[in-house]
């Protein structure tokens, strides 16, 4: 799961409340809107709840901020090395790489120390519309080849998740479909049911 960009605490406090009833494994805080300040005013009111879910924190983009919040980070292409985030934050740290359609990519920030990779977009994204493609063959080349966790972004919906994850991946990261549903509430609880079917109550896939 990502937040969404908001400027109002309160509202995206209680769209977080919402969205963690989907039980997600990994909660990346990203807001493009605001300025470090203003993040870090943001991230003290959410790592508390995030960490009460059971979920895992991870800041976009900021390894200080990480380091603050003793959070993981992720880091897209522009936004510094990996081994230089692994030296910051420890052995331990959630280190997450994008690496968009380029599998190469991938080999390469797992060599520099990251613990997961992130493709996508998969499918058109209203977050990001021109975003680079990548596609289900891609994730089935990376499953067969890569020992870390796989993350794919770009277009996730409820109904696009099964093939997703029998194509390889392991996490699924979900804005629009959560945080833009007419119900939000009645999307997190299916969400959840259907993480339950398929990754059962401990969170490993079946």
């Amino acid at each position: 799961m990502i937040t969404p960009d908001a400027f109002d605490d309160d509202v995206l406090l209680a769209a977080l409340r919402t969205a963690l009833l989907a039980r997600p494994a990994l909660v990346q805080y990203r807001n493009k809107a605001l300025d470090r300040a203003n993040r870090a005013r943001q991230l003290e009111r959410i790592a508390p709840l995030v960490r009460a879910a059971g979920a895992a924190l991870v800041v976009n983009d900021d390894v200080d901020l990480a380091a603050r919040f003793e959070a993981g980070v992720h880091l897209g292409r522009e936004d510094g090395s990996i081994e230089r985030a692994r030296e910051r934050l420890g052995p331990g740290a959630l280190i997450g790489a994008s690496c968009y359609a380029d599998l190469e990519r991938a080999r390469a920030v797992i060599a520099e120390g990251a613990s997961y990779v992130a493709f996508g977009a998969m499918y058109p994204s209203p977050t990001k519309p021109q975003a680079q493609r990548a596609s289900l063959e891609l994730l089935r080349r990376a499953r067969a080849e890569l020992a870390v966790p796989i993350a794919v972004i770009g277009g996730i919906t409820l109904e696009r998740a099964d093939e997703l994850v029998a194509a390889g991946a392991d996490w699924l990261a979900v804005i629009s479909d959560l945080f833009a549903a007419p119900d939000p509430v009645e999307r997190a609880l299916a969400w959840a049911t259907w993480h339950n079917r398929v990754f059962g109550t401990e969170g490993k896939k079946r």
